[in-house]
């Protein structure tokens, strides 16, 4: 797993890095180093080669303070353009009341994730997109979902405004049938009209792994092939497609269930290998 968090790491871009050597007060001081030198093996010719290896204890909090200066030093928080418009991607969606409570104390649904951009602040009006699927006679489509924040959460309190960095949970009016059990996972969050078209599907540029991640033995990453089924993932969503045409490294897929992005974007592909689905490579939308 550790193997694909790095490929993926690699494959978005990422090279600052810091690494965290966990539970150093488990081992004693000659096994820790041990275990130093083989994460500094563990990741050489990867992407976090080279990267700072700051041992901790989380449990009795040592060295947490080195830690989080040599996050700043390595990743220093970077500065948030507020005037760009707010967008959102749904990691998780909550029903938040117990079983048993009364009609009149029922709360809407949560939305929980990341804000990428801009600012959001309770009153305001929020679009969802893809939303839900709606079937009209003998057509399926898919809409957009409005609604308003009643409250918003990040760091363990309530605020009236934020603002991107960290994890933030958005308190709707939404039916909470819509939001439970991540039932809005994989959505994206913005002010009403503003956000990117929702493809059912897609053309991506596509740059493929020399080896298969994930399984024990070193399997060669084959070509994309017309009608076979990949796994997509854009930014919290992931979906199924079927490539309906495959050429030299493009490729073109029909979406089952639909993602909103725009042109530029990565996306994640994997394979299905072993009953399983593997990363072999990612995709830039055209």
């Amino acid at each position: 797993q550790t193997k694909e968090h790095l490929m993926a790491l690699g494959i978005i871009g990422v090279d600052k890095i810091v690494i965290v050597q966990n539970k150093i007060d488990i081992v004693d001081p000659k096994q820790a180093e041990e275990n130093y030198r083989q994460i500094q093996a563990f990741v050489k010719g990867t992407v976090a080669e080279g990267a700072p290896i700051v041992p901790v204890s989380a449990h009795h909090d040592v060295n947490l303070d080195a830690l989080l200066m040599m996050i700043q030093k390595v990743i220093p928080t970077p500065p948030h353009d507020e005037s760009k418009i707010a967008k959102m991607y749904v990691a998780r969606s909550f029903d938040v009341n117990q079983p048993g409570i009364v009609p009149e104390k029922i709360v809407g649904g949560v939305l929980g994730g990341s804000l990428m951009q801009g600012k959001m602040k309770v009153g305001e009006e929020i679009e969802i997109s893809p939303g839900r699927q709606v079937t009209l006679g003998n057509k399926t489509e898919w809409k957009n979902i409005t609604t308003t924040i009643r409250s918003l959460h990040t760091g363990g309190s309530g605020r009236k405004e934020v603002r991107p960095g960290g994890l933030i949970a958005i308190g709707t009016n939404l039916d909470p049938v819509l939001t439970k059990a991540d039932g809005l996972v994989g959505r994206v969050v913005g002010p009403p009209a503003s956000l990117p078209e929702i493809l059912m599907k897609m053309t991506v540029e596509v740059n493929l792994l020399e080896r298969v991640v994930g399984v024990p033995e070193e399997l060669k990453v084959e070509g994309i092939k017309t009608s076979e089924p990949l796994m997509v993932s854009v930014g919290t969503a992931t979906t199924v497609g079927v490539v309906t045409s495959a050429r030299e490294n493009r490729a073109d897929m029909a979406l089952k269930i639909p993602v909103v992005a725009e042109p530029g974007q990565r996306v994640a592909v994997s394979r299905r290998i072993g009953g399983k689905w593997r990363l072999i490579g990612y995709g830039v939308l055209k």
